[in-house]
């Protein structure tokens, strides 16, 4: 009897123990899928983010603010080097203390890491201690991990997460962490080139216009807070002509006069740049195709019943049948004839193939062609 029942305890046992490891299966399961969908749904707003109509320094301080917020971390600090010195992009960490964080390429355990492009954890043991990085302060940070970033194998700078708790990181995923760090480098990669567009942004020297790239980053922020708008390029179609027939100094003015015309007439929501040579470029930001068709009209047969004047310096000549000579003004004096091309821009579409399709447009029609056309 009594053999019965410890064998009908020991089944039970091991039903229990079976059950238990079948639960912790399905909760580790659970917990790794719960831990998934976090990731995706961080990711998905990393990608707003990208998104956003804002300068690069505000979307990497955005996600910075995701990362504090989603995975709960006290301290969040991401150090890019640009090439010439090490800059603190973004930081929850009082900017008294931001010497310290954008100097850890100086410190030895970290320059180990950096070199064998792995993260690095650090903690003290008591409240007492300090990390060996921290110069001016104690009681802040007691335990950290530093990522090293890169890009295609190209060292780009760090990112460093710290808490006030000591070993705080001790048992702490660190894939979820490597998996974060790596959107963190795809975040990165994707504003290297909107920065690089901000910063190849020029001022034309004749016309004070921006220039083509100012349409991709600024302007595009103007233009993308509409959901419809209207891309017109237009050309000086005998531009050419002016300046074989009189001189490059008169098509310089025309360029000019052209230009300022059209900016002093245009809303400033709208966007106006010299995209290329004689080719100027217009968003109308929110408004649609056959809401622009009146004004153009109206600025194409201003600008082309204007004659555009360029006086050259008085010439000296001999009257005939006279000893006396006589200063004559010679005036140079041109008609520039525009042809106008508009297409609907809808937001979050790319801005440079829809500017494509006008400039195809404009090169490929006949060089008399003088109207407005929408294609």
């Amino acid at each position: 009897m009594i053999i019965a029942v410890v064998i009908i305890l020991v089944i039970v046992i091991f039903g229990l123990i079976v059950y238990n490891i079948t639960i912790h299966k399905k909760i580790q399961k659970f917990n790794n899928l719960n831990q998934k969908i976090r990731n995706l749904n961080v990711v998905q707003d990393f990608i707003n983010a990208i998104g956003e109509t804002s300068t690069v320094e505000n979307k990497i301080k955005k996600i910075n603010d995701i990362l504090i917020e989603r995975y709960e971390i006290k301290y969040s600090t991401i150090v890019v080097y640009d090439g010439a010195e090490y800059q603190v992009k973004t930081s929850n960490v009082d900017p008294k203390h931001w010497d310290s964080l954008r100097n850890l390429h100086k410190v030895e355990m970290f320059k180990d890491s950096i070199e064998a492009a792995v993260p690095k954890s650090v903690t003290v043991n008591n409240e007492n201690e300090r990390l060996p990085y921290q110069q001016m302060e104690f009681g802040r940070a007691k335990s950290a991990i530093f990522f090293p970033l890169y890009i295609e194998n190209v060292y780009i700078g760090y990112w460093i997460i710290e808490s006030g708790t000591p070993h705080d990181f001790d048992n702490i995923d660190i894939t979820v962490l490597e998996i974060i760090k790596e959107n963190i480098v795809a975040v990165l990669k994707t504003v290297v080139h909107q920065k690089t567009l901000e910063s190849i942004v020029r001022e034309d020297q004749f016309t004070g216009l921006n220039s083509e790239a100012y349409l991709y980053g600024e302007g595009k922020k103007i233009i993308e807070q509409y959901t419809i708008s209207t891309m017109c390029m237009f050309k000086v179609t005998n531009i050419q002509q002016i300046n074989k027939q009189y001189s490059r100094d008169l098509g310089n003015k025309v360029i000019t006069e052209i230009s300022k015309y059209i900016k002093d007439n245009l809303s400033e929501e709208y966007v106006f740049v010299r995209y290329m040579g004689p080719k100027f470029v217009i968003a109308f930001s929110g408004v649609d195709a056959t809401g622009v068709a009146d004004f153009l009209n109206e600025i194409k047969e201003k600008i082309e019943t204007t004659p555009i004047k360029l006086e050259e310096e008085p010439q000296v000549y001999e009257e005939p049948k006279k000893k006396t000579t006589k200063k004559k003004q010679v005036e140079q004096v041109a008609m520039p004839r525009l042809n106008f091309v508009i297409s609907s821009y809808y937001k979050g579409t790319g801005i440079e193939k829809v500017l494509k399709k006008l400039e195809e447009y404009l090169d490929s029609a006949d060089i008399n062609e003088s109207d407005i056309t929408n294609i």
